[in-house]
């Protein structure tokens, strides 16, 4: 995806939706995972990528140590943007950055972190070799990535459903991106494909989605993510109807009232 592509996919009021829904509903419980972890390294100069709105942001200046230097990068400033209104335990960098070509001397951090970015990355091994070249020695790159569409119950519910508006060409985004990049043995070959010559650690982290109802978890999937770009796409059936057609799916499965599913993501930890 090139910077003329991240600002389409996440453009308009997708930044605002993305906040409000898919932050509580999926990225907090593995924000708070990889904050920790982080920190149990110490570092003193944090690099994030694709740092979003800021939900690992923010859970790093809570975690770390005061004079901890973070800065946060995304390719999308309309999602930095959103990051910088939220409030946030102490002052932070943000800046706009391409994760495949770093404005940063090598040897810069002694951390770099990446949350639910890698995905999105068109070239891989490129951007694994350009977070190695600003790691010092001895630096660590650690990221997270969705496991396969099937163990992540709410967006496998909201896919499925989309084949009945879509039956001759359903909208793929949540299956071929998000949750497209789960083979360990691939991971592991693209870091090593970016220079990375030690074997990468992995842990599988299941945690819940919960939301206060059906309704809530079809407006962050189909409006707050670019699988509203592929609905909008198509002129019928509109934006609303597909999202009620998401809501009654997700209703049927998981029943009225508060909803909870299960999610799934690999945690890779790769030192230089």
């Amino acid at each position: 995806m090139n910077a003329a592509d991240g600002d389409r996919a996440f453009a308009g009021s997708i930044p605002q939706l993305y906040e409000r829904y898919l932050v509580p509903l999926i990225f907090e419980p593995y924000a708070v995972d990889i904050a920790a972890r982080v920190a149990r390294h110490r570092p003193s100069r944090v690099l994030e990528m694709a740092a979003g709105t800021g939900v690992v942001t923010r859970q790093l200046a809570r975690s770390l140590a005061p004079d901890t230097s973070i800065i946060a990068t995304d390719l999308n400033q309309a999602m930095l943007d959103q990051a910088a209104t939220m409030s946030i335990a102490r002052a932070v960098e943000w800046r706009q950055a391409d994760a495949m070509q770093l404005p940063y001397a090598d040897a810069s951090f002694d951390m770099v972190v990446c949350q639910f970015g890698v995905m999105f990355f068109p070239d891989k091994g490129k951007a694994f070799a350009e977070a190695r070249r600003v790691l010092q020695p001895g630096g660590h790159l650690i990221f997270n990535v969705w496991d396969r569409i099937e163990d992540n119950e709410f967006a496998d519910t909201v896919i499925q459903a989309l084949r009945d508006p879509f039956p001759d060409d359903p909208p793929r985004f949540l299956a071929r991106t998000p949750h497209g990049y789960h083979d360990t043995a691939l991971i592991a070959r693209d870091l090593n494909a970016g220079g990375f010559g030690a074997a990468p650690e992995f842990a599988t982290v299941t945690a819940r989605s919960r939301a206060e109802s059906a309704h809530v978890v079809a407006i962050a999937y189909c409006q707050g993510t670019p699988l509203r770009g592929e609905i909008e796409a198509s002129a019928t059936p509109a934006l609303a109807e597909v999202t009620e057609v998401a809501a009654a799916a997700l209703t049927r499965q998981f029943g009225g009232g508060a909803v909870d599913g299960k999610i799934q993501a690999h945690v890779v930890t790769v030192v230089k």
